[in-house]
């Protein structure tokens, strides 16, 4: 076991895929150029077919520090699981990988080299063929094994991928590059300042791709690191929750949302409504409602809160004659009768026109 921090703490998610981990296990063991510099994390999301065990018995012989996390199964939770391990995870960069996926020798190194604060480096993976996956030897992936297990048409795809990348990058585009969450860099710091992924995806898909979005308004870059390395994903029937095509995933509407907060609200911690930063209208204690919503979100009291030059949710309450009044993530209207003027300006419109307090909490919680 290592004394000091490690640089890098990898993280592989996997979930009742054993031979895939092993093969991935192995291939992390025999990394070339970091003796030393990182530390790995299993992520399980509630096998039950002897992923531990696995994990167990690579730890007694790895010569850096080997960590586990499980628990129960409830569904697709990548993005619960993935922070799960961030949370156990000791280094100063995080590279997230999915336990499918074999790395070649070199593949750490790589992300050693190029991670920089305010950098996340986007990797991905050269898809093997059934009869490729099956023959896999995780003990020769030298950059001549690779190439052989490669087809032509992989590695057209990876190019591709990556000038689309310094292209996007180039040009500076809004919503692109997007983030692949199964091979990925990310400086810890940067990963803690968005609170991780948003544990609100459950399911197949875009949690990594919303994890991407609000790094970016974080300030963080998404450079291409496909210049360098990428990992073989070895073959596997897809998940059944899976889509065939990306826009209808379970969670592409709430990805769409409107008023994405940087900092997500249910990730590494969990973020009270209370804890955001809010704008609040100067007429907030004329009415009903208004007096609810100071109550329910200071407690009555703090008012200096309201003025916060930066605010994440801007809110505004009908009856009442605020307005929306500048920059801010989050445009929130709390309305106990119509308004439709203001309603079209809103990010979020919040219906209060019965029911007590804590539903009105109900309702903003699930809406922001």
């Amino acid at each position: 076991m290592i004394g000091s921090a490690p640089e890098m703490s990898l993280i592989v998610n996997t979930f009742e895929k054993p031979r895939h981990l092993s093969l991935v296990l192995e291939s992390i063991a025999r990394q070339e150029g970091v003796e030393g510099g990182f530390e790995v994390i299993v992520t399980d999301d509630g096998s039950t077919d002897g992923t531990r065990e696995i994990v167990e018995s690579f730890a007694r012989s790895a010569a850096f520090r080997v960590a586990f996390t499980t628990m129960p199964h409830d569904g697709f939770q990548l993005a619960r699981n993935r922070n799960q391990g961030a949370k156990l995870a000791q280094g100063r960069t995080l590279l997230f990988l999915d336990g499918d996926c074999v790395l070649p020798r070199d593949h750490v190194a790589a992300h050693l080299a190029r991670r920089r604060p305010g950098r996340a480096l986007l990797c991905f993976c050269a898809r093997l063929g059934e009869a490729e996956s099956r023959s896999i030897d995780a003990s020769d992936l030298t950059p001549l094994a690779v190439a052989r297990l490669t087809s032509a048409s992989e590695r057209a795809a990876l190019r591709s991928r990556h000038r689309k990348i310094l292209w996007y990058s180039l040009i500076r585009h809004r919503t692109k590059p997007r983030l692949a969450g199964g091979n990925f860099s990310v400086w810890r710091s940067d990963y803690e300042r968005v609170n991780g992924f948003d544990e609100r995806f459950r399911g197949w898909g875009q949690e990594d791709d919303d994890l991407g979005m609000r790094l970016r308004a974080a300030g963080v870059k998404l450079e291409s690191i496909l210049d360098r390395t990428f990992t073989l994903h070895v073959w596997h029937p897809a998940d059944p929750t899976a889509t065939k095509r990306w826009r209808d995933g379970a969670n592409v509407a709430y990805f769409h949302r409107r008023g994405r907060l940087t900092v997500c609200r249910e990730g590494l911690v969990h973020r009270p409504l209370e804890g955001l930063r809010w704008r609040l209208p100067e007429d907030l204690e004329t009415t009903r409602l208004g007096r609810s919503m100071l109550e329910l979100l200071a407690g009555g009291s703090r008012r200096e809160r309201s003025r916060d030059d930066r605010p994440e949710i801007d809110l505004v309450v009908r009856p009442g004659k605020g307005r929306f009044e500048g920059p801010c993530e989050c445009r929130m209207l709390v309305a106990a009768e119509p308004a439709p003027r203001i309603a079209r300006q809103a990010d979020v419109v919040v219906e209060a026109l019965s029911g007590s307090e804590a539903s009105l909490r109900s309702r903003i919680d699930a809406a922001v």
